[in-house]
């Protein structure tokens, strides 16, 4: 069998929830990242020996579209998948219902469901520092079970938490910048999964087709890039209330 991670993870959050699900697995972990633009995903394909566990960020409560298109051109040839939702302590709503549908129209076999948290994105104070050593042993106990289901032989599909149709998508505009450190080193260009950075001027951003994924402030080695200080305080006045205490990971069988 091979066990393989399919990650969408600009912030690095989703990745590390999937490595702690199958931190029990010895053996190689094969990876795909839903974040490499000049990947072609069609020649990606799978088999019904695999085992995948798919994990991607809750925007707004919805797949990111990027993700989803990408994720739709891998054949997942009845591959089970594990559908990971993380979230940055606020809510999933449709996320994992939606990632579920689409991994069952690319040819997996959906056999569980986890919805994670990890530190927001962009407000970074909401589950800061998760997910932390005690979530990793949490999630490392969800994959031994999931595994479990499957060598009992048992494929059926888990209810999941969602709503079909899913909620309306709302592009989150945080107009991501350069300031005066930025030095054009171009780590951002090449991180940001939808080409909002420009390659000969890696200081711009495309508002029109930046995902507010905060993929490059992450990565900047100068800490030269940031999202528009007042809107951060605007969203941390409207989220904080939905986002404060300890929200839970859950495991849906």
């Amino acid at each position: 069998m091979g066990v393989f991670i399919i990650t969408f993870s600009p912030t690095s959050g989703s990745k590390a929830v999937a490595k702690a699900l199958v931190s029990g697995v010895s053996g190689e972990i094969g990876q795909v990242d839903l974040l490499k633009r000049t990947v072609d995903f069609s020649a990606i394909s799978f088999g019904p020996e695999d085992f995948c566990v798919v994990a991607i960020p809750a925007y707004g409560g919805r797949a990111p579209a990027v993700a989803m298109e990408r994720l739709g051109k891998i054949n997942g040839g009845g591959a089970a998948a594990v559908a990971v939702a993380v979230f940055g302590n606020r809510a999933i709503e449709d996320t994992l219902v939606e990632l579920a549908d689409g991994l069952t129209e690319a040819g997996f076999r959906v056999c569980a469901g986890v919805s994670a948290v990890a530190e927001h994105s962009i407000m970074r104070q909401f589950a800061a520092g998760r997910p932390n050593s005690s979530d990793w042993q949490e999630l490392a106990g969800f994959g031994a079970q999931i595994r479990k289901k499957l060598e009992s032989g048992d494929w059926q599909e888990p209810a999941l938490p969602g709503n079909r149709p899913y909620k309306e998508h709302h592009r989150i505009a945080m107009n991501v910048q350069a300031g005066d450190g930025c030095i054009g080193c171009g780590a951002c260009e090449v991180h940001c999964p939808v080409g909002a950075i420009p390659f000969t001027d890696p200081g711009q951003t495309d508002p029109e087709i930046c995902i507010s994924c905060m993929g490059c402030v992450d990565i900047c080695p100068q800490q030269a890039r940031f999202a528009d200080p007042q809107l951060v305080k605007a969203s941390i006045q409207r989220l904080s209330a939905a986002c404060e205490g300890r929200k839970p990971n859950e495991l849906f069988l």
